[in-house]
């Protein structure tokens, strides 16, 4: 862990009758020298003493190489400040710049079992709190392909009221529960607001595996709005390693990122787990573990750029809204629960994915992935729920010449990722635009559905059978080609699934 500065009780020239600036602890803002320890000095201080942080409008500040990280855990008002982050040579790369926390002690919560969908504990924590369980026992999400693993252990997280209710599905059943962390919510929010943030992109040169960095804002404090942040990323190079997120937040619940402007990544290569070539790229946003995850009115430039990787990837979420986005991606890895839904957005080149269970909603929005929605195949392309898109457009692949599929899903029964794996048992397209115009040669229209056993034979044993789509239902559904939407190029699951239209 990074070294934290402690701040003297009283400090000669600092007040503790107003908000705190980073040039009374030595900052100079002259985007040269480095400012990271008075910064992370001058957030210990207001800290201890319950003050506000509010930087000078037109400094630049240098946050140097070192392994600082600065604590913050009272409003921060960057406004716009410009802070330039040279990750070219660092002293640790695995250490993060600042880290949003939380002052209050964890909670020790005794939780001998659990059942998927429990609504309420015979427990009574002294104040709401974020809570995680695992049984170590279980292996879930047990990832297949070039990037395949053994899983992780079996996990949820969720809020626990005072009451003892639980907000947040239960995905899974414990009989056993090896492991409980309980983290109080604070009652008065954080507000994370401004700042314009620079940085120089690692050229770190490692041809096999990963090696994430983080100099980066880290968020583990509940209640916590980020509003107006900035992030430009400069200077990348043919080589270089990803990182784990600019604004990573993590273990906490009700966060809402507002009006943040992110970037793209450039996407790299190396070898993956099974020893073949993979892309790999950053998310400039990640969210994991986190109960009520929101992003409003974030945007980004180039949306369709695919040499850029997309900008949000989670995992172990529960409930995600995105409003009033643009964005080139927008990806569940180890799965979402409970609502997720896209509202008024706009997505790029990669396009939605989604791997879990619940209501996954899409309205008023344009989506330009090569698919509307993607099941990722790593994780077995389930969803265990619903799907309902309203009032929407789709136009493929940012318009490139391809063949459509609304819905991308693959799993031919022979990989066990520790879970049975559903197609949406519902599907309700209420109001959809497909915009078709570019299409390759002998096009015969769009298909609601990839082949959904990857083509495997008809009468091929599956150890691990895949759940299939039982309805669909299609309302004011149209294409620019004029062509007639299909249902899949699988004759036999075509004549399994029920499709109702109504236009």
């Amino acid at each position: 862990m990074a070294p934290v500065f402690s701040a003297e009780e009283t400090k000669r020239g600092v007040t503790t009758d107003r908000p705190v600036n980073y040039e009374a602890f030595g900052a100079v803002g002259d985007g040269v020298a480095d400012d990271m320890p008075a910064i992370v000095e001058a957030h210990a201080f207001a800290n201890t003493h319950g003050l506000a942080v509010k930087t000078k409008p037109d400094a630049t500040y240098h946050l140097g190489r070192r392994a600082l990280t600065a604590i913050i855990a009272t409003d921060t008002d960057w406004g716009t400040s410009k802070f330039i982050v040279d990750d070219t040579e660092v002293e640790n790369h695995r250490v993060s710049l600042f880290a949003v926390r939380s002052l209050l002690a964890p909670i020790t919560v005794s939780i001998a079992k659990l059942t998927r969908d429990q609504r309420q504990l015979d427990v009574r924590p002294p104040a709401d709190c974020w809570v995680r369980v695992e049984n170590s026992g279980r292996r879930r999400y047990i990832r297949r392909g070039l990037n395949q693993n053994n899983g992780s252990a079996q996990r949820d997280c969720f809020i626990l009221r005072r009451d003892g209710t639980i907000e947040g599905d239960i995905d899974w059943d414990y009989a056993t529960v090896t492991k409980v962390e309980a983290r109080p919510i604070d009652e008065r929010p954080l507000l994370l607001k401004g700042g314009v943030f620079t940085t120089t992109a690692n050229r770190m040169n490692q041809e096999k595996g990963y090696n994430y960095w983080e100099r980066n804002i880290v968020i583990t404090r509940s209640n916590t709005t980020v509003d107006g942040l900035t992030h430009h990323v400069v200077g990348e190079t043919d080589v270089g390693h990803p990182y784990h997120g600019f604004l990573a937040v993590s273990s906490c619940a009700n966060v809402t990122l507002r009006d943040c402007f992110l970037t793209g990544h450039k996407t790299y290569s190396t070898i993956g787990a099974a020893g073949k070539p993979v892309s790999m790229g950053t998310y400039d946003v990640s969210a994991n573990e986190v109960v009520n995850f929101t992003m409003i009115g974030c945007r980004m430039d180039n949306i369709c750029d695919v040499t850029r990787w997309g900008v949000i990837g989670t995992n172990f979420c529960k409930n995600i809204l995105l409003e009033n986005c643009t964005l080139s991606r927008m990806d569940t890895h180890q799965g979402v629960s409970g609502t997720y839904t896209i509202r008024g957005c706009t997505l790029g080149h990669a396009g939605l994915n989604a791997i879990g269970r619940g209501v996954l909603t899409v309205e008023n929005s344009t989506l330009n992935g090569r698919s509307l929605i993607s099941l990722r195949s790593d994780y077995g392309s389930t969803w265990e729920g619903t799907v309902v898109i309203r009032n929407s457009r789709w136009i493929p692949a940012c318009g490139a010449a391809v063949q459509p599929h609304l819905l991308a899903a693959s799993n031919d029964g022979q990989h066990d990722f520790g879970y049975p794996c559903f197609m949406p048992r519902e599907i309700t397209i209420d109001g959809l635009v497909i915009e078709d115009r570019n299409v390759p040669k002998g096009y015969q229209g769009p298909f609601l559905f990839t082949d959904p056993d990857g083509a495997s034979p008809g009468g091929a044993n599956r150890p691990f059978p895949y759940a299939l789509t039982e309805r669909v239902t299609l309302r004011n559904v149209t294409t620019s080609s004029g062509k007639t939407i299909r249902t899949s190029p699988d004759a036999g699951f075509n004549a399994r699934v029920r499709l109702v239209e109504s236009n």
